[in-house]
């Protein structure tokens, strides 16, 4: 993997960056580590960039390398002839690449090469050929003169002041004012206003703790939640309906990218377009805009218990309008939906949001009996995730939630692969969430977990996409998980319609189904020690937060992002670290490459070491430069197909 023919670049500069509200950082963290061992001079903006950033820094670089992710391309580029005349910016080469449109992004690549780009990748690209592409376009080019002192100079921070955080619960005051002005924020906000008549609606509605409850309680099977979003109500109805006629008893919408990041004027005109143009113009449910009046007409047509999942950077007006229309799960937390997702928002801004919408979830329930579940998204960046880090950061933000007056929370985890290792996830979840919310004092609340099928990159050819949700079924049945999140066999080719929405809950629901007639061996001497060494660390890390805060977790959970104690591999925050490097070992297992400055004993990290040592002599490779290899690798394998079959094999 070179960039020329001596193996090195001749010192050229790159500036490389996400455009848009879109979080995708694993594939620019592998690329911009493998141009910088290929000698490239790497400026990096991260995710979450708007394009007059990137002009504003183009002419210290000989290449300009923009991923946008989120299908919004159209939208994210729209003043980019205007601003190559204003900026004089065609001395550099411009490469654009991701997923440019939710639909079909045939042609784009046309449209945008007249726009000014001179290489346009509409479909994936791996590193072998970015990099080879790199060496012929920059094979006569001169390297521009380094100034990293005013690139860092250049580079936007706008870093907000920090307010105070602590344990306490909300001041009522306090909260009722800040809610007249969240109401505000968008037009329909408003309806939302009166929390007796939200409730009474509330009340009448199928409750997403409830059924849960049945499931914990074995007089239920695990439930198969299917995901999706659509801009047009009547089109969710239509989506939710079918779902419900296959056997979905819990339903969850999808928000669209433009609403998670608070972006209602454009979702406004997206919405439009969708009308117009009778396809979908963004990637999911616009609920600001449809507002409570939208949902309830969702809800009461369909009449299963809903669910909004979204990673929304303020959520606020967001969790109003979701209990209003008459939503009874509600997902995300201060560092499962800001860490994982968002360049520049900092941890103790994350945490006073969070609190908002747990002091109305508490709310619910101390004025009217009402319990609502607050789901924490275990999954984080989606990508080669410890067991550990998903089950303390879930923990964690239970805790938090708790400490408002939660009465119902739900912890996620992310299948990674290896069967074994996935069920000791589940397992353990459920059983320290219980340990450390008993031992608080808590004796009343309803703890669930969630099983994502693989929520990485998934396989390209349907059979192989097919197998891996059934089998995951399987995996999440055995864990004895609450739900399981479900996935399409089309995941890595297009945005799913109906049909294969219905064959991914058809897999899933016979997945289960079979785990249930047909049991299958586990390795219980491994699932024992692989549940043991997860305790030991899930315990190094939730007490390392704690200690931070001198007992205090809000204040704990800011200072330990800040040392490095939470650390999220492959994050976009200028807040995490980034000293954790994560791959799989020769089982399939995933482990740490670096442990960063999580505060594990020497014992833990040797066991990583160990087995990350075995898997680089397997590998061929004899010391940990080339680590960004495997964990090329590792992302690329299940899309890529190097892999005997799912649950991954010894």
């Amino acid at each position: 993997m070179h960039a020329n023919g001596n193996g090195r670049s001749n010192g050229h500069t790159i500036l490389l960056g996400g455009l848009g509200g879109d979080s995708h950082s694993v594939g620019l963290t592998i690329l911009r580590q493998a141009l910088s061992t290929n000698g490239y001079k790497v400026c990096y903006l991260g995710t979450q960039n708007c394009l007059q950033e990137f002009f504003e820094l183009a002419s210290l670089c000989n290449v300009v390398m923009i991923s946008s992710m989120d299908g919004h391309s159209r939208y994210y580029l729209r003043g980019f002839q205007e601003m190559m005349d204003r900026y004089k910016s065609r001395s550099s080469l411009w490469y654009l690449g991701g997923n440019l449109d939710v639909g079909d992004a045939n042609g784009l690549d046309r449209h945008f090469v007249e726009a000014g780009f001179n290489r346009v990748f509409v479909k994936f690209v791996d590193i072998n050929s970015v990099l080879e592409t790199l060496s012929r376009d920059l094979k006569s080019v001169e390297p521009v003169a380094d100034y990293p002192t005013l690139f860092e100079a250049m580079k936007r921070r706008d870093l907000n002041l920090p307010t105070s955080v602590s344990d306490k619960v909300l001041d009522p005051e306090v909260f009722e004012a800040a809610r007249r002005e969240v109401l505000q924020c968008w037009k329909t906000g408003n309806d939302a206003k009166h929390l007796e008549e939200n409730a009474e609606f509330l009340a009448r509605q199928p409750s997403f703790p409830k059924i849960q409850s049945l499931v914990n309680a074995g007089r239920h099977p695990i439930l198969a939640q299917p995901r999706s979003g659509v801009p047009v109500v009547q089109d969710q109805i239509r989506l939710f309906t079918a779902f419900k006629n296959v056997g979905a008893r819990v339903l969850s919408y999808q928000v669209d990218s433009l609403t998670r990041n608070n972006n209602y004027v454009d979702a406004e005109i997206a919405i439009r377009e969708s009308y117009a143009s009778g396809r979908s113009t963004v990637n999911g449910y616009p609920v600001i805009n449809h507002g409570v009046g939208g949902l309830r007409r969702i809800i009461s047509e369909v009449q299963v218990p809903l669910q909004t999942r979204h990673s929304t950077r303020d959520p606020r007006l967001l969790a109003e309008i979701s209990y209003a229309g008459g939503v009874t799960a509600f997902e995300g937390g201060a560092i499962c939906y800001n860490i994982p997702y968002y360049k520049n928002y900092p941890p103790d801004q994350s945490i006073a949001a969070w609190q908002y919408v747990d002091y109305l979830t508490g709310l619910y329930f101390k004025r009217f009996g009402i319990v609502l579940d607050r789901e924490f998204f275990g999954t984080l960046t989606a990508t080669l995730i410890p067991p550990c880090l998903a089950i303390a950061t879930g923990i964690i933000e239970a805790i938090l939630a708790i400490q408002q007056g939660v009465k119902c929370v739900s912890l996620g985890y992310a299948e990674q692969g290896d069967r074994v290792q996935d069920i000791a996830g589940i397992r353990v979840t459920a059983e320290m969430a219980e340990r450390f919310i008993r031992n608080l004092g808590y004796k009343d609340v309803q703890i669930n977990t969630v099983f994502h099928q693989y929520m990485a990159a998934f396989p390209e050819t349907q059979k192989r996409a097919e197998e891996l949700i059934y089998n995951s079924a399987m995996t999440a049945a055995f864990s004895r998980a609450t739900r399981v999140i479900v996935k399409t066999p089309v995941e890595a080719l297009r945005i799913p319609t109906l049909e294969d929405n219905l064959l991914g809950m058809g897999l899933t629901l016979k997945g289960v189904s079979d785990a249930a007639r047909e049991p299958q061996p586990i390795e219980e001497a491994r699932l024992a020690e692989e549940c043991a060494m997860i305790r030991r660390e899930v315990e190094a890390i939730v007490d390392s937060v704690i200690m931070c805060g001198n007992g205090s977790v809000a204040s704990g959970v800011v200072k330990a992002v800040e040392k490095g104690y939470i650390d999220i591999p492959f994050s976009p925050s200028i807040y995490n670290r980034g000293e954790v490097m994560t791959a799989r070992d020769t089982s399939g297992s995933v482990r740490f490459l670096s442990t960063g400055k999580l505060q594990f004993d020497k014992e833990i990290r040797q066991f990583h070491e160990e087995k990350m040592q075995t898997r680089r002599r397997a590998e061929g490779l004899w010391s940990s430069k080339g680590d960004y290899l495997l964990v090329e690798q590792d992302v690329m394998r299940i899309p890529r197909g190097k892999y005997d079959r799912w649950p991954l094999q010894a």
